[in-house]
């Protein structure tokens, strides 16, 4: 009896259906930092920024050898909202990265045309794969 009362409290409800609730992820990261960032840019700013975008993602992973992933992506159902899966083998990767010459160009050039900003840390799910999808981890 007990065992389903705790079952029935660790539901949690979501509309017509139930999300059971789990122990934490496990971290998976090995020290890498995995995030996605969600950004909002205002309309009138769009074309100029997603330039600012693609330009700093290229430099970064082209010249930091520690910066695995900055893949910035444009939602298609709504324009303005971009996503950016960045990955660094650590935390000192991350801390060069944002001191870099390009991300403080970036981020001085585009801040007037940031609605909204959220980074999201995250675990992954499926180490096992890292490897095959990002060669640079190597």
């Amino acid at each position: 009896m007990i065992k389903v009362l705790i079952m029935l409290i660790t539901m949690i409800p979501m509309g017509k259906t139930a999300i059971w609730a789990k122990e934490p992820i496990q971290d998976n990261n090995n020290g890498m930092i995995v995030r996605i960032s969600e950004i909002e840019v205002y309309q009138e700013y769009l074309d100029e920024y997603l330039n600012h975008a693609a330009e700093v993602a290229q430099i970064s992973v082209e010249k930091e050898k520690d910066v695995i992933s900055i893949y910035p992506m444009q939602l298609i159902k709504h324009d303005t909202q971009i996503r950016i899966l960045e990955i660094y083998r650590n935390q000192k990767a991350y801390e060069n990265h944002i001191a870099s010459p390009h991300f403080k160009k970036y981020k001085e050039e585009t801040l007037h045309m940031v609605k909204h900003l959220d980074l999201i840390d995250t675990y992954q799910l499926c180490p096992t794969n890292f490897n095959k999808i990002f060669k640079k981890s190597d």
